[in-house]
């Protein structure tokens, strides 16, 4: 037989659609203003008394709190369900409940009759405790062990997200796990605090069902005294029956609600049904159950106490003792029997170096952890920044706290030891002045940690001002990406490992594999690639061009070139439309200052040594001469507005960068034969 058609209106008003849960939000409305049937009234308790064991069922067979984050939302509904019940049964109380036990519904009746038992005083005592179990037992604990859970939730959120930056930023995990760890984290914060919201529905349930049951009781003997005609003990007895059912009925499903409300927050981070978890952690020890089973005995040797039930239940205890007892002596034995291992992997965990690391002062953690621009995001893009300009991936960088550290206090270590470190004062910003001088505004003064110049912690309301006197405004978290930036640039040589060269090599275009194939290792091995690499990175020269720069390599060991300087000088001729380009200021222009002849030949005759291993050997005041020329000419070329580079011969160029990187670092050294002919050049000075 065919499926059967449903119109449209239909099909979106099954359950599981949101007009479905629409229209039953709105029919409970209506069950506060409108009489019900006793017939539907019957069915509705019905739903209720099935739909609060579902709830209990599913809170029990959870693995985790965050399984059921809907929890929070059901709660208000079945709270809203009861509380619309009631009120549809109180009126029918009310108005019919002189008839006799049945007025209110077979559900009703049936409830208050097997409680009561035919006695009046103890079905309202029995209802009461229960009412009493329900409302300052587990209600309450629910509650409060839902608040608490929100606090603590709401406190660890920083610490949980820093170290899931952390993890990324490591290297640890992929953005989505990442993506993913986010998510649960919020997921979790709203789950605990919507579960300490709900909370108090159970609780204000709990009350109006205590309202609703006096009503009930008293109102429904006056009414059927005054208005009826009935004796007191005719009404005392029904209006009783029909008040403790009409409680019952409302009552067990909170009571059955109010259970699971307290497994769900109970449970925790505990992995695991609750069956699986109880019975792991009670019985999974047998010293606990060998001392029940003894004590279960003494308890019924005592006089007076029923002995079957005591022993019964000390059999059971101690058979599970020796059965647990059994079971880790054949654990044991088959460790035993395992070959020993030697191997101790936390030892040599401990030899493993981070190539890059940022350690904060706990009054720091927050930039780990706040809100975008986060640091581990500018640190993502420091790494994909130094990939297209540098042309390699840079190491991950580890974020952790330490607390040797002055809570202000950052430092950057490279390969464990310590490259730089700063000060900083979130939430104030850092406003620097180009030009060198103390900005004039009111902040706190202190040196930029990058540069060494002179700045001023300045409040985030003053930031338009400082930006309007030219000044470059930065957060915190800018000027520890900033710091690590030119930490980078200063390290570069050292972070390009042999496994990070080999890596290089391997993922050149297809069309370049032959090149590798014929370089490495019949004419030069890995190991002197990243030596030559690592010698262009020292000078802040990109190798992103690899296929050129092995190019080079290539001719160099055609023309019998061993060692890395005389490699280096074929590679950089064949780089000089890079070289050129990068020192091209803004006019277009490549601006220069050229080494005199004197000092050519200085350096030419300071030459000593076989050709191929060529040492500088000039006099300490010959070199403080220089440094001091070089010194003058090129802070006369900073203040006309110039980055020049300096211009000399190829042979001499190596020990000249030698120098000058000393007290000079930035500065491009370049042969002659390192500009690109078709380069456009303006010389602004000479030494």
């Amino acid at each position: 037989m065919g499926d059967i058609a449903l119109p449209a209106w239909l099909r979106r008003a099954v359950p599981g659609n949101d007009v479905a849960l629409a229209l039953g939000v709105v029919a409970l409305l209506v069950v506060l203003v409108v009489p019900l049937p006793t017939a539907l009234l019957d069915a509705a308790l019905a739903a209720s008394i099935t739909l609060s064991v579902l709830v209990l069922m599913t809170a029990l067979f959870l693995r985790r709190p965050l399984d059921f984050t809907s929890f929070p939302t059901l709660l208000l509904l079945t709270t809203l369900l009861r509380l619309a019940l009631n009120v549809a049964t109180t009126r029918i109380i009310l108005t019919d409940g002189a008839q006799g036990p049945q007025a209110a519904g077979q559900v009703v009746s049936a409830f208050g009759g097997f409680l009561m038992g035919g006695d009046v005083v103890v079905g309202l005592i029995v209802f009461a405790i229960l009412l009493v179990v329900n409302f300052m037992v587990i209600t309450k604990g629910s509650g409060r062990i839902a608040e608490v859970a929100a606090r603590f939730s709401l406190d660890a959120l920083p610490g949980k997200q820093m170290a899931i930056d952390a993890d990324l930023s490591a290297g640890l995990i992929e953005e989505n796990e990442a993506r993913r760890r986010r998510r649960d984290l919020e997921e979790e914060t709203g789950f605990y605090g919507a579960m300490d919201g709900a909370a108090k529905f159970v609780r204000g349930d709990a009350i109006a069902g205590l309202i609703i049951t006096a009503i009930n009781l008293l109102g429904g003997m006056a009414i059927g005294v005054a208005r009826h005609g009935m004796g007191f003990g005719d009404a005392a007895q029904t209006f009783s029956l029909l008040t403790v059912g009409d409680g019952l009925v409302s009552q067990i499903p909170a009571l059955l609600v109010s259970v699971a409300a307290g497994i769900v927050v109970t449970k925790g981070s505990t992995e695991g049904r609750a069956d699986e978890v109880l019975v792991e952690q009670l019985g999974g020890n047998p010293k606990p159950l060998a001392i029940v089973a003894g004590s279960a005995v003494v308890l019924g040797l005592l006089p007076g106490m029923p002995l079957l039930p005591f022993l019964t239940l000390a059999g059971a205890a101690g058979t599970g003792a020796l059965a647990l007892q059994r079971r880790d002596a054949a654990g044991a034995g088959a460790e035993a029997a395992l070959p020993a291992t030697v191997a101790e992997p936390p030892i040599a965990e401990t030899l493993r170096i981070d190539l890059l690391r940022l350690e904060l002062g706990y009054g720091l953690l927050s930039l780990a952890a706040g809100e975008a621009p986060r640091l581990t995001e500018q640190i993502k893009g420091l790494r994909r920044s130094i990939a297209q300009e540098m042309g390699f991936v840079l190491p991950s960088v580890r974020i952790q706290d330490n607390l040797a550290l002055a809570p202000d206090t950052y430092a950057i270590r490279v390969k464990e030891i310590e490259a730089g470190r700063g000060q900083l004062r979130p939430p104030l910003l850092l406003a620097i002045d180009p030009a060198g001088a103390v900005p004039d505004l009111p902040g706190e003064r202190c040196l930029e940690p990058s540069f060494g110049l002179p700045a001023l912690w300045i409040e985030e309301a003053r930031r338009e001002e400082a930006l309007a006197r030219g000044c470059t405004v930065v957060d915190a978290a800018g000027v520890v990406a900033t710091h690590l930036t030119e930490l980078v640039r200063e390290h570069m040589a050292e972070l390009l490992s042999f496994a990070e060269t080999q890596k290089l090599l391997d993922e050149l275009p297809a069309e370049h594999r032959k090149l590798v194939a014929d370089l490495v290792p019949a004419q030069i091995g890995v190991g002197g690639i990243q030596r030559v690499l690592q010698a262009l990175l020292a000078e802040r020269v990109s190798i992103r061009d690899l296929p050129t720069i092995l190019e080079g390599i290539q001719e160099a060991a055609a023309a019998n070139a061993r060692t890395v300087p005389a490699i280096l000088a074929i590679v950089r001729t064949r780089l000089a439309r890079q070289l050129s380009d990068a020192a091209r200021g803004p006019a277009g222009y490549v601006p220069m200052v050229t080494l005199s002849a004197d000092w050519e030949v200085a350096f030419t005759e300071a030459l000593v040594g076989p050709p191929e291993e060529r040492q500088l050997a000039m006099a300490p005041s010959r070199l403080g001469e220089f440094m001091q020329r070089v010194r003058e000419v090129f802070d006369a070329a900073n203040g006309a507005g110039e980055q020049p580079a300096l211009v000399c011969s190829g042979p001499i160029r190596p020990h000249v960068r030698a120098i000058v990187e000393r007290f000079r670092p930035a500065t491009a050294v370049l042969a002659h034969t390192e500009i690109h002919p078709r380069a456009r050049i303006r010389t602004v000075g000479s030494v």
